[in-house]
């Protein structure tokens, strides 16, 4: 009887099921938005209406709705938002979820803890429990995320309010080895949360994996990964999957590039940007300052800020991994009094995870590159953001401060600039991000710099990590685009240097031909009075993996300045000799001004005569020519005189080989004696002395005959004695012999 009632039972659930997607279809299309309307202008419903279907042809209007529970969702959606106590909407989520319900893509832009997540998640449930997608289906959604730990957080996400519906999902990640087993499953997963490489990683080996039923493709954070780092990439997925699903791209700085939309095939998206028309574009519960701190004070600065705030939990950005290395290295030797972390991009995934995880849970300092600057939410827990060095753009200052003031929480952050780097502070404030400019209390400064000097002079380690440090934070702001910000010509680097602990200021050009053409170019010569600036820089395009000594013997090239004109000497005609730089990819020009080298020849008397004079016919009173009778003989005796030195080397050849042989001989000798005093002791077993004697009987001495004629015929005239029985007369005679062969 059970059979039957469990097969009954299955039935009722798949009939329930298509009844209520049925209601939800009919539901969504009744109270569908108009293409281009914003559902925030909608009034809202009030607490009192009814919710859903009201009579034969009427439904409730969800466009306005302020809470999940009033939007045409699933059973098993809504009881997955309420477990885990999502029930009011945000605003992008208000004005996105109507639209992306209807099918329709979807470009949303929000400020950073908006809640983006679930304006996308919840689509992507709904999508594929209406098609009633099932694991014999194949993958019907992908989620892309640029970075490794903003996936796994969105996977959380997706468990978490998904886990009422049987999709199966997986989260494809870089930096885990367990690929294999994601080539093995797969196939059958339904949701797919992935980086891009991970992802284009299994298009391209995976056996049968296809995506040509995807429903659903989503890009979170979007304006970085259609950025050019990915571009490729993403490139060779979008190529691979259907024209015809449904797309969100969604991001706190969204793109309305043509070229960007039509590669990924969007048709008439939405584009919804809820704080567009606000007073900013950061949180309003973000309090933001700016101070001007010069290059060599950054970290007297950093520190001085850190001693100051011990009860804060402190996000600190830096520009690349080496500094990150570098600092959280050397902090963490000074003993702030704080634990302390680091994040970055070279850290294997288990670890950045790790960290991640409990920089969440406990007070701390976490140094990081802009790998954390992306959509991870750390729990509201962040009370200052700040930012060592200067972010790239606009943008990425907006999403480095928006790890914290998440939601309804208050963030403080604040920005080191540079004099140099004002400019930013202008683009900041033409983008409605309110920063306030205060000025630092230098009172409270404590300087650092002798502290990590001594620390260099007692770990060597971290001095190359300040040398690496050094040489690719002027990298980065080399490869910066905006030059209105960023200048590496007016960087103090000697003061920077110095600032790191460093006793010198490494011997860095960065090597860029293009830069280095237009300087002769602009600049053919300089007279010897003026001095080259000692600290410029020239750009190396090499990769930055590499050890220093690498870089700075081939990545990095140093103008050197003639010898002649270090010790100041000078042409015959009283000037400065010019000097002859090759540079790479250029042929050599002879220079036909430089003076040429000469041979002077002396007579008896001490007269000059020309090179030539000694092998000259001058018998002819005119111009000398060249007498073959006399360069013959010369020739001749040059032969000769090459013969007899010829012999004097071989026999001097003879004695140090020889001279080589007896110390090997006498070497071999004492270490024979030494063998036997062993072998006479009593403690040594039978199977040992045997195995000793073996040995004495295998070890000969072959002296070899030094005959030229033996040599040539390729055969040895070897004498060979074993090595304990050769007795003094034996080597006396021995040695008769092979005296008597080499003289013969």
């Amino acid at each position: 009887m059970k059979a039957p009632k469990s097969k009954k039972l299955r039935l009722q659930k798949r009939l329930s099921e298509v009844d209520e997607i049925n209601l939800l279809d009919s539901w969504i299309n009744f109270g569908k938005p108009d293409p281009g309307s914003n559902p925030l202008s909608v009034p809202s419903l009030p607490n009192s209406a009814p919710i859903g279907k009201i009579d034969e042809n009427t439904y409730s209007q969800y466009a306005g709705s302020k809470k999940f529970n009033q939007l045409p969702l699933s059973q098993k959606t809504k009881d997955g938002l309420r477990d885990s106590k999502y029930t009011k909407m945000t605003d992008i989520q208000r004005a996105s979820l109507p639209h992306s319900l209807a099918g329709r893509d979807i470009l949303g832009a929000a400020k950073t803890g908006s809640g983006k997540t679930l304006a996308f998640i919840i689509p992507v449930l709904e999508k594929l429990y209406k098609q009633r997608w099932g694991p014999q289906d194949g993958v019907g959604s992908i989620i892309i995320s640029p970075t490794r730990e903003l996936a796994s957080q969105l996977f959380e996400v997706l468990k978490s309010v998904g886990k009422h519906h049987g999709f199966s999902a997986g989260l494809l990640i870089g930096g885990r080895k367990d690929v294999d087993m994601e080539k093995e499953h797969v196939n059958d997963l339904n949701i797919l949360v992935c980086t891009p490489g991970r992802l284009l990683q299994h298009m391209d080996e995976t056996p049968n994996f296809e995506c040509s039923q995807l429903q659903v493709l989503v890009l979170d954070e979007a304006d970085r990964i259609l950025d050019v780092g990915f571009k490729k990439v993403i490139n060779a997925i979008v190529s691979q999957l259907p024209k015809h699903r449904q797309t969100f791209l969604f991001s706190a700085t969204q793109t309305k590039s043509v070229q960007d939309l039509a590669r990924l095939s969007l048709k008439d998206p939405e584009y919804i940007s809820v704080h567009e028309e606000s007073v900013t574009a950061t949180p309003s519960r973000l309090h933001q300052t700016a101070m001007i701190v010069p290059l060599d004070q950054k970290l007297d600065m950093l520190w001085s800020f850190v001693k100051a705030h011990l009860n804060s939990r402190i996000l600190v950005f830096l520009s690349s991994c080496k500094q990150v290395k570098f600092v959280f290295e050397a902090f963490k030797k000074l003993r702030p009094g704080i634990p302390l972390k680091c994040l970055h991009g070279r850290m294997k995934q288990e670890k950045r995870m790790g960290i991640y995880s409990q920089f969440c849970e406990k007070r701390s300092i976490l140094f990081s590159t802009d790998v954390a600057s992306r959509g991870l939410d750390f729990n509201k827990a962040v009370d200052w953001v700040v930012q060592v060095d200067c972010p790239d753009d606009v943008a990425s200052y907006i999403h480095r401060v928006g790890r914290t003031a998440r939601y309804q929480s208050a963030g403080r952050s604040v920005l080191f600039l540079m004099p140099t780097e004002m400019k930013m502070l202008e683009k900041l404030q033409e983008k409605k991000i309110p920063v306030q400019f205060i000025k630092a209390n230098t009172k409270r400064l404590q300087p650092v710099s002798g502290l990590l000097a001594a620390l260099l002079v007692k770990y060597k380690d971290l001095q190359s990590l300040a040398q690496r440090a050094f040489i690719t934070y002027l990298r980065s702001i080399y490869k910066q685009r905006d030059k209105e910000v960023f200048d590496v010509m007016k960087l103090p680097i000697d003061e920077f240097s110095a600032s790191l602990g460093l006793p010198m200021t490494p011997k860095i050009r960065f090597l860029n031909q293009k830069s280095m053409g237009l300087k002769e170019q602009k600049e053919p010569s300089l007279p010897p009075e003026v001095p080259i600036r000692e600290n410029l820089l020239e750009l190396s395009t090499k990769s930055s993996d590499r050890s220093v000594d690498d870089e700075e013997e081939d990545s990095f090239l140093v103008k050197k300045q003639s010898p002649d004109v270090e010790h100041g000497k000078e042409s015959s005609s009283g000037n400065i000799l010019p000097v002859t730089r090759i540079g790479k990819k250029k042929k050599l020009k002879i220079n036909i001004h430089r003076p040429a080298g000469t041979r002077v020849v002396f007579d008896e008397e001490g007269s000059t005569l020309p090179p030539l004079a000694t092998i000259a016919d001058m018998s002819g009173g005119g111009s000398p020519v060249m007498d073959k009778e006399k360069v013959n003989k010369r020739y001749a005796e040059l032969r000769e005189e090459m013969k007899v030195q010829d012999k004097e080397d071989k026999f001097l050849d003879r004695q140090r080989r020889k001279e080589k042989r007896i110390k090997a001989k006498n070497k071999l000798k004492r270490g024979a004696e030494e063998d036997e005093d062993d072998v006479e002791g009593d403690d040594l077993s039978e199977s040992d002395r045997a195995a000793g004697q073996k040995a004495s009987k295998r070890s000969k001495i072959y002296f070899d005959s030094d005959n030229e004629d033996s040599e040539s015929k390729g055969g040895r005239n070897n004498i060979g004695f074993p090595a304990d029985s050769i007795s003094l007369a034996q080597q006396e005679e021995l040695a008769l012999k092979l005296l008597s062969s080499m003289n013969g």
